[in-house]
Parts: structure tokens; C-alpha cells; sequence
């Protein structure tokens, strides 16, 4: 791992991950230093009761006294148990931020995300956006689904330029708070992924009739009079009143019986889902932020003038009195006391108070998440710069681009232009050196760009652009679809796309129309190039068949560029540096005869 300038990620990281493990190590011998205490007082309260009851000395509050210090040690116990699992979590957090910085970060797992918005996008598989080890993957440290959701949007959705910038500044300021980070990253409950949006935002809707004001001021009234017969029964002994208001009370129930249901159903589960957002918006609430962006965002989380996190509080009070309902004690009394229709009540009077505002306060969480996301990229990648926009027609220009999924170790960055006059960059080269790696380069850095995040090159300016990629295309057993029709029916979407209003495409097409003869593929790709040229789109071409390379074309809006390899000591060679020009010798029939085929 590097340090980088002009401050050192690393360094910062590694110096708070080793505060962080020195409190959870002092935690750790806070926690067995407790748990000897506990043991001790609960031996000196079972000593003191057998010697007050063997002797004639007895006293029956001085057992009670290391009850009491048990009790208050065993808070005191949790406090620093909560505490240490912070603390875990915070080391993990530096961990995985060292992780990423050296490019040794999990590329294993793939988290559940909305599958008929990433097959509807035409470049989110072919630019490994999404999948394991995905740019997805490297960048999102969202805790709820709101964020990821949010992320993925930004990712498959080009932002214009206003919101571009506003990210972007964003970004900038909170990719320095790492105390904020951090805590967004362990404050609540320990959940990988936690928090339905969908339902949550439904529930909190959901507000229908429950029942009109005389019939809670009822319900209230009989309750006082449940109190005051049982009053008269204790008192006098005749316990008709009391029946009597029982029996109203009775039918009061029976008549709200579906309406309660309905109101006090999911309660508790959309509170549970609510904890970790609550914790999670009181830390944004509490922050201090410059930004008229950051600022708008915190502003959406309030209620009137409640803030978010108190009226979450608040439900959580109600939801507490209705896991009272398991106490058998509770229950006796939830009659005359008619304790689920006061709750009925008071669920659905914060949900007419609050409902409406629960989607934003969802919202504004999955965007700080996704923002917080970009902001520890940027963090962590200190000398990738933020992309400028320019006007004009489609233009595409980075030096020294490089492709952030590839370690530093390992990439090689080239300077791509793309725009007046050579519209269109036709790649040649063999297999494996390097023309898809550089679509993708190209793809992968645009999408960056786009959702508001810094792009791994020296410097990178473009325009608006949307995106169509045609790298991974594959038969369909289940369609009978060959791989040429499929490719075809992509190739049709993505013409289709560059015709629509909006801004210029930015077309990456590899080994374009493999699947058909040499004389078809040269007709088709003049074809499908003129047509995405005449659209007012560019982009970037390979191909293997040197016969496209010489594909008509009129005032340099066709570029050749390659690459070039070399075969040495027996082994294929590659430095996977774009050159000009077509490519000028085929190692073919050299590599096959090298891994032992006879031709």
C-alpha cells in the first residue's frame, strides 16, 4: 500500500484502526474484570443471606445491598459491551478502507440487488457495474437498501451536469468528515443489510379511516368509568356497574375489531426497521454541513418542526406499549383499560402526523449513503480528480485513463480522445491485448463521471453522454436465440437509443458482428457505424478482421487505432499500449501453435 499525496489515506486509516483495536482490547479487560466482579457479588449476596439466616444477627436490607451493586454493574456491563462492538465495527470499517486502497478487497460476494433495472440497462453487465467484484462492489458501503438502491440508480442513470456538480461538491466536503463516516458507519444495530424501503414507505401511507374523534373521546370515557365501577365494586361489593361498562367496552372492540388490525399490524415490524434509520438520521441531523446540497438533504428530515429521529422515538414508545401485550399482567387489564384501542389510536394519529413524511426521510437517507459511498472513494483515491463538462457535440477526452477495478500494480493507462473530428475509434489487435480491457476503461470512468464521482485518469473532460455497450452477449436456449441474433437485437436497441432526444451516446462495441461471414460483417458494421455517427453519437470499435479497418468512411470520423503484441522466449507478450493505426502483424497461428495445436 502507497501512501498517496497530498495526504495519506492509508496512514489515517491504519492510525484509527489502531485506536479503535486499543479500545475494543480495553473493553475486552474492562468485560472480564465485570464478569469476576458479577460473580463475586452474586457469591457475597448468597454468603450474606446464609450468614443473616444461621446467626441471630439478621437484617433483610443488607442482603439487598450487593443485589443493587450487581444491578448497577451489570448496566454498566452492557454499556461497555455496546461500546466494544462499536469498536469492532470501527476497526472492520479502516479494514475495509485498507482493503480497497490496496486493491485486495473482496470480489467474492455479491449483494441482492433489483434485477429488472440492471437487465434493462445496456452497459450494466457488459462494464461489470454490477456482479461480483463490480465497480458496485468496490464502491458502496451503504447500510441500508436505501442506499444501495440509490447507488445503483446514479450508476445506471447518467445525472445532467447541475446535479453532477452538486454531488460533486458534496463529495468534496464529506470525503474529509471521517469522524461522521465512521460513525454512519457503526452507529445502531450490527446488520449487514438491513431495512425494506417498499414496505416501509407503503406502511407509512397507509393511512386510512380508523375512526372519528367522538369514538376515541368514547373509548376514553369508558375507560374512566371501567375505573371508577371497579372503584364502586371494591368499595361496595356490587359489581353490576362494572359489568355493565365491561359489556360496552365489549361491543366498542367487537365494532373496531377490523380497524384495530389493520392499524396495529406491521407496527412493530416497521419499528424494528426503523431503529437503524433512526440512528442513523439522528447522525445526520446532528452534522454540521457548508453545502447548500448536504443542507437541503438535512433539511428533508423533519416532520414540521420535529426532527426525524424524534419522531421515530416516539413510535417506538407506542410500539413498546404494544409488546406489553405479552405481559399476562397487561392483558388482564386490556379490557377495561381498552389498551389496544388507545394504541390503535395513537399508531394511527403519528402516521397521519408523520406517514407522509417517512419516504422522504427514507430518501434523503439512501442519498447521504450513496454520497457517503462516493465520498470514501474519493477519500481513498486522493489523485483521481473530478471530471469537467463541456457543451458541444458528443467528446470524450482523458489522459492517462486507467480502469479503477484493475490494481494499480497492474493497470496500464492510456489517453483516449474521442469527438471532432474522428468520431469513431476502430481498435485492432489479437485477442488479450488489451481492446476490451480499453472499451471497458472508457465505459467504466464515463459511468463514474456521470453518477458524480472522481475518474481514475490524470485529467478527464467530456460531455453529457449515454451509454450502450456490446461486450457480454450470449445465446438463448430459452428464446432459441443464436449469439448473432442476440447480438443484433442489443445492436438494434442501442441505434435506437442513440436516434432518441437527450444527450449524445457514447457506443462501445466489441468484435462487432462476429457471428456472421467476412463480406456480411464489413456491410453490417458500415451500417451500424454510419447510422450511430449520423445519430450524433461516438464510441469505439474492435475488432480482430483487419477487413473492417479499411470500412468506408469520410473527413477522418474514422480513427484506427491497436494494439500490439509480441511473441518472445515462446510466450505471448503484451505491453497493451494504444498505438496508431491498424495493427501490423497477426500472432494467430503463432499462439495456437504454441499451446500444441498442429497447424
Amino acid at each position: 500500500m502507497a501512501a498517496s499525496s497530498p495526504w495519506s489515506p492509508v496512514e489515517e486509516y491504519m492510525r484509527r484502526r489502531r485506536l479503535r483495536e486499543q479500545q475494543v482490547e480495553r473493553h475486552e479487560t474492562r468485560h472480564i474484570a465485570l464478569g469476576y466482579l458479577k460473580l463475586l457479588l452474586i457469591a457475597a449476596t448468597i454468603a450474606i443471606a446464609w450468614l443473616s439466616r444461621s446467626h441471630s444477627y439478621r437484617s433483610l436490607w443488607l442482603p439487598g445491598i450487593p443485589i443493587l451493586l450487581f444491578i448497577a454493574v451489570a448496566v454498566y456491563h452492557s454499556r461497555v459491551l455496546r461500546r466494544q462492538a462499536d469498536e469492532r465495527r470501527a476497526v472492520e470499517f479502516y479494514s475495509k478502507g485498507l482493503a480497497r486502497i490496496g486493491d485486495d478487497w473482496p470480489r467474492t460476494t455479491e449483494r441482492s440487488l433489483p434485477e429488472q433495472a440492471i437487465m434493462s440497462s445496456l452497459y450494466a453487465r457488459d462494464l461489470d457495474i454490477v456482479g461480483k467484484g463490480s465497480l458496485f462492489e468496490l464502491l458502496c458501503v451503504a447500510r441500508t437498501r436505501m442506499g444501495e438502491q440509490c447507488l445503483l440508480a446514479w450508476l445506471l442513470h447518467a445525472a445532467s451536469p447541475e446535479t453532477i456538480y452538486r454531488r460533486q461538491n458534496a463529495v468534496s466536503e464529506l470525503r474529509g468528515q471521517l469522524d461522521f463516516r465512521e460513525e454512519m458507519a457503526v452507529t445502531g444495530e450490527a446488520v449487514s443489510i438491513g431495512v425494506w424501503p417498499e414496505s416501509l414507505k407503503q406502511w407509512g401511507a397507509s393511512t386510512h379511516p380508523f375512526a372519528s374523534i367522538w369514538l376515541r373521546w368514547l373509548a376514553a370515557g369508558l375507560t374512566l368509568l371501567a375505573v371508577g365501577a371497579a372503584a364502586f365494586w371494591l368499595t361496595h361489593g356490587f359489581a353490576g356497574p362494572l359489568l355493565a361498562v365491561l359489556v360496552a367496552q365489549w361491543c366498542l372492540v367487537r365494532y373496531l375489531k377490523r380497524r384495530i388490525a389493520l392499524t396495529l399490524d406491521g407496527a412493530d415490524k416497521a419499528f424494528q426497521n426503523l431503529k437503524l434509520v433512526s440512528a442513523l438520521l439522528h447522525e445526520i441531523e446532528q452534522q454540521h454541513f457548508e453545502g447548500p446540497h448536504l443542507q437541503s438533504i438535512q433539511k428533508q428530515l423533519f416532520s414540521g418542526h420535529i426532527a426525524a429521529s424524534e419522531a421515530i422515538a416516539q413510535l417506538g414508545k407506542i410500539v413498546d406499549y404494544l409488546e406489553a401485550l405479552a405481559n399476562p399482567f397487561v392483558r388482564l387489564f386490556n379490557l377495561p383499560l381498552m389498551y389496544t384501542v388507545q394504541l390503535a389510536f395513537a399508531i394511527h394519529a403519528w402516521r397521519e402526523r408523520h406517514g407522509h413524511a417517512l419516504a422522504s426521510w427514507l430518501d434523503s437517507l439512501g442519498e447521504m449513503e450513496a454520497l457517503l459511498s462516493l465520498a470514501a472513494y474519493s477519500y481513498e483515491h486522493p489523485e483521481d480528480p473530478f471530471p469537467t463538462f463541456v457543451d458541444g457535440p458528443g467528446n470524450f477526452h482523458a489522459e492517462y485513463l486507467g480502469h479503477p477495478l484493475i490494481p494499480a500494480a497492474k493497470c496500464v493507462r492510456n489517453s483516449v480522445d474521442i469527438g471532432e473530428p474522428a468520431r469513431v475509434l476502430l481498435v485492432s489487435g489479437s485477442n488479450m491485448s488489451g481492446k476490451s480491457t480499453l472499451m471497458r476503461t472508457v465505459g467504466i470512468n464515463t459511468v463514474l463521471a456521470l453518477c458524480g464521482a472522481p475518474v481514475r485518469a490524470k485529467r478527464m473532460q467530456l460531455t453529457p453522454l449515454r451509454i450502450g455497450a456490446s461486450l457480454l452477449v450470449n445465446d438463448s436456449l430459452q428464446r432459441g436465440a443464436s449469439r448473432f441474433y442476440a447480438e443484433i437485437e442489443k445492436l438494434q436497441a442501442i441505434c435506437s437509443l442513440a436516434q432518441q432526444s437527450g444527450p449524445p451516446l457514447l457506443f462501445l462495441l466489441d468484435e462487432l458482428l462476429q457471428g456472421t461471414n467476412s463480406k456480411d460483417r464489413r456491410i453490417g458494421a458500415e451500417g451500424v457505424t454510419r447510422e450511430l455517427v449520423e445519430a450524433g453519437a461516438i464510441g469505439i470499435l474492435t475488432t480482430h478482421d483487419l477487413s473492417l479497418t479499411h470500412m468506408d468512411h469520410e473527413d477522418g470520423m474514422l480513427r484506427n487505432m491497436h494494439f500490439q503484441d509480441a511473441i518472445v522466449d515462446g510466450k505471448m507478450q503484451f505491453d497493451f499500449l494504444l498505438q496508431e493505426g491498424v495493427v501490423t502483424k497477426s500472432n494467430g497461428v503463432e499462439l495456437m501453435r504454441l499451446i500444441g495445436l498442429k497447424v
